[in-house]
């Protein structure tokens, strides 16, 4: 393989056929640039969406409706609490259950105010757990604690919205005192989403304060909005939603049929069918791409039977003088793996380059482009396509090579 001779003839025979040979390459090129550009799109579209998924990728929320079917004496169309106690009784009952988080919201109008400044904030009650099931940075200070719910404390978590309007854009508010609905709270923290869009803003406006602090302070003793979950390592989250529903439904005397009774939402499962998604799309460039390797392994091909062709006399030659079959298999084949391999490797820089340059661009000049972020080729398929640029300047060269080693020398020596 490393023969200097072999190599010398090589460079000689592109050198002679310089623009047929290019073209030829380009084949394998541009199905190599194709599929490593193809393909880290996809990796970028996937990673804008992924973002998207601002929660736990194997969360689930359960949530009250209203029942439709009558059951047990009780009326269609009546409204479920769920309540503290149902919490008590799912970490009991439910051993799938790895995380709960109750949520609940301050309904009603109300302003929140900072000495002479006020505005409308979303308000919530959550525990420590909800960092686990919808992860939020903590800019400044701390989230909350097991201490601030066992004492009902008055604190709160604020978006960087609430700090601009309230305090100013830059104010450090860690410490200071806010009036929610006639209740003033000390902030302990700032926070910020991790997701995007319209989940980012939310965020931004909302503060977090301690269930049972709501709860006590705002007359909801005892009242859950919904319940985030997640389940234990190796457990579907779609057993979770459902053993969860169906205890819901027991405890609050619920006709088991009954579907709009409780809502839900199960993460895990939209998360897998936009992986399926993307997967599909990779498995389309894939086949997009080869399709035009394979058009250039075509070409390659060609252009060696046209060598060997032209060489005939050449080959016989050197069987004449003792050359071996595989001698003459080996040459052909690797003047066909160093076109291949060439002209591939080069599809390889320029489409990593491509990519790289639009991943560099986004992240230096911040841009969103919504469904569309960080483009990357990994090293698996890096690795993939230059195994792939072998195999097909291998296989380009196969039938070709396997012709030159048929030649017989003495009709060879005849050939014009």
């Amino acid at each position: 393989m490393f023969d200097i001779d072999k190599w010398t003839e090589i460079y000689a025979t592109v050198k002679k056929h310089k623009l047929r040979t290019a073209l030829t390459a380009f084949g394998v090129f541009w199905g190599i640039f194709m599929l490593i550009v193809l393909l880290g799109a996809g990796k970028g579209l996937e990673n804008g969406v992924v973002k998207d998924f601002n929660v736990a990728k194997n969360a689930v929320f359960v949530w009250t409706q209203r029942t439709s079917i009558p059951y047990k004496g009780l009326k269609a169309g009546r409204f479920i609490q769920m309540t503290n106690d149902d919490m008590d009784a799912i970490k009991r009952e439910i051993p799938e259950v790895a995380i709960i988080n109750p949520s609940t919201s301050l309904g009603g109008t109300f302003t929140v105010s900072y000495k002479t400044k006020s505005s409308s904030f979303s308000v919530r009650g959550d525990y420590p757990e909800f960092r686990q099931v919808e992860p939020i940075l903590i800019l400044k200070g701390r989230f909350l604690n097991q201490l601030d719910l066992k004492d009902k404390r008055k604190v709160a978590v604020i978006g960087e919205r609430v700090i601009e309007v309230l305090f100013g854009k830059n104010a450090n508010p860690i410490g200071q005192y806010i009036n929610i609905k006639s209740a003033f709270f000390r902030v302990v923290g700032v926070s910020r989403g991790t997701g995007k869009g319209e989940d980012l803003i939310q965020n931004a406006q909302t503060i977090y304060i301690p269930t049972t602090t709501l709860q006590q302070t705002y007359n909801q003793v005892n009242k859950i909005g919904y319940f985030a979950m997640t389940p234990k390592p190796g457990i579907p989250a779609a057993v979770v939603e459902e053993k969860v529903k169906q205890f819901l439904m027991s405890r609050h005397k619920v006709d088991p049929k009954d579907l709009k009774a409780f809502g839900s939402a199960n993460i895990e499962k939209e998360f897998r069918e936009v992986q399926g998604l993307f997967t599909g799309i990779a498995a389309f460039s894939w086949i997009v791409s080869i399709g035009t390797i394979i058009a250039g392994i075509i070409g390659v091909g060609n252009i060696m039977l046209i060598v060997v062709k032209e060489r005939t006399k050449e080959i016989g030659v050197r069987k004449a003088l003792g050359a071996t079959p595989w001698s003459i298999i080996s040459l052909i084949i690797q003047e066909s793996v160093v076109i291949t391999g060439f002209a591939g490797y080069l599809g390889l820089l320029a489409g990593t380059g491509v990519v790289a340059l639009i991943d560099y661009l986004m992240t230096k000049y911040e841009v969103d482009a919504g469904f569309f972020s960080n483009p990357e080729v990994n090293v698996p398929i890096a690795l993939t396509a230059v195994l792939l640029l072998v195999f097909t300047g291998t296989l380009a060269g196969l039938i070709p090579a396997t012709k030159a080693a048929r030649v017989n020398p003495v009709e060879a020596l005849r050939d014009e």
